[in-house]
């Protein structure tokens, strides 16, 4: 399971001395304690590499996300701290498919759905998650899909 890699991650970031790692490494354990802790709520256990996966990548667009206003503000300092978190989360993640990858996966649902235009990109972007949601960056599938149904 990847909840017992990334454990094993920190215990081997904790014998290396690797400091930055195992910061890292114990932010995504809490993110997902926190998460465990929302789903008791909830009525479905969801499949837990699915959530764990789920997680690392909102914490990968959070990080891209304050990269962006870090260099923006002019704290290179930071944005490069953010980047080396992205770096160890991303180690986890499954590998991305690239662009090509994803196009053609586009093109492949929107012929199977039958998909002419803007009205059709609900059906194709959920089957889009629902098969690869793992393997991509939704924010960007959606542009891709956007420009294949216009």
């Amino acid at each position: 399971m990847l909840r017992d890699s990334i454990k094993a991650a920190q215990i081997a970031a904790m014998k290396a001395g690797d400091k930055p790692r195992l910061a890292t490494v114990r932010l995504i354990l809490a993110k997902l304690k926190d998460r465990d802790i929302e789903l008791r709520t909830s009525e479905a256990p969801a499949d837990d590499d699915a959530m764990v996966i789920e997680v690392l990548q909102k914490m990968v667009k959070q990080r891209r996300e304050s990269i962006k206003l870090f260099e923006e503000g002019g704290r290179p300092e930071r944005a490069a701290e953010e980047q080396a978190e992205v770096e160890v989360i991303e180690t986890f993640l499954p590998a991305q498919m690239s662009e090509e990858e994803t196009k053609a996966k586009i093109e492949a649902i929107k012929a199977e759905v039958g998909a002419a235009g803007m009205k059709d990109m609900g059906k194709v972007m959920g089957l889009l998650k629902e098969r690869h949601a793992s393997e991509l960056d939704m924010g960007k599938a959606s542009g891709w899909v956007k420009a294949a149904l216009s």
